[in-house]
């Protein structure tokens, strides 16, 4: 029996400031089916309030509840360890930081830094860790689809670099991180055996969720998805579909 839904953001529900065609009546279809859900998002480019108000704008109605990001996960983790942040990370992201407190000790947070990934930038993280720091990843997505339709790196490959030169191993807090998913379905009472998840990232959304014990993966045909992707990682999606209108239908015909 299904019980709980988590979605994917980007290339499920929108394309950069568009909204995917159908995917805004198929959440409502959900809802009306009587299905739990949380979007669950890799975004690291966008505070969570600019995330809420995207969604708001394309006619979705949202809490700040509904919406998992990795920032959120970053703030409870330093504040569980007593560290403060050194931040590589996009500027539009830098608000979900504020108000920390002051630390001895530092974490260098990665996101998708975008035109921010410069030498320097990459060169002051690396002396960081170094000098003690703790390497935390935001996500670990290699690529993202950009604003022109193509796809472009995203912070996986910096923070790859960033590992081998100071030889430490990133604590990974979005997907594909069991916990991530883990903490979105607690939130909505719902056991991993009970939730489907639909995501455009094979590796981090669809694999990462089969790990994490989610009953099902759906694989969407929009976003990053590019032919082939259904058999690129293992575990292979639950089922591969057109977008989230059609992954709304697989859902509801066998809810139970």
């Amino acid at each position: 029996m299904t019980r709980g839904v988590l979605l994917d953001l980007a290339g499920v529900i929108y394309d950069s400031e568009i909204a995917i065609p159908g995917g805004i009546d198929a959440v409502a279809r959900l809802r009306q089916a009587g299905l739990a859900i949380r979007f669950i998002s890799n975004t690291t480019r966008s505070s969570k309030q600019s995330v809420l108000e995207r969604l708001e704008a394309m006619g979705l109605t949202v809490t700040n509840a509904d919406v998992f990001t990795p920032a959120h996960a970053a703030r409870e983790w330093l504040l569980r360890n007593g560290r403060a942040p050194y931040l590589l990370v996009h500027p539009g992201l830098a608000p979900d930081f504020c108000d920390l407190p002051d630390r001895d000790k530092r974490a260098v947070i990665v996101g998708d830094a975008g035109e921010a990934f410069t030498y320097a930038a990459l060169n002051d993280a690396f002396r960081e860790l170094s000098a003690g720091a703790e390497l935390l990843a935001l996500a670990t997505n290699r690529t993202f689809r950009d604003a022109d339709g193509e796809l472009s790196l995203d912070a996986g490959p910096f923070v790859a670099a960033l590992e081998f030169a100071s030889v430490k191993r990133a604590t990974v807090l979005g997907k594909p991180s069991p916990e991530f998913f883990l903490s979105a379905l607690a939130s909505m009472d719902c056991p991993p055996d009970q939730a489907i998840m639909v995501g455009d990232d094979a590796e981090a959304d669809i694999a990462g969720a089969l790990r994490a014990g989610l009953s099902g993966a759906l694989l969407v045909r929009t976003g990053k998805y590019r032919q082939g992707d259904e058999k690129r990682f293992d575990p292979r999606p639950t089922a591969t579909v057109a977008d989230l209108a059609a992954a709304t239908d697989w859902i509801i015909a066998r809810r139970d």
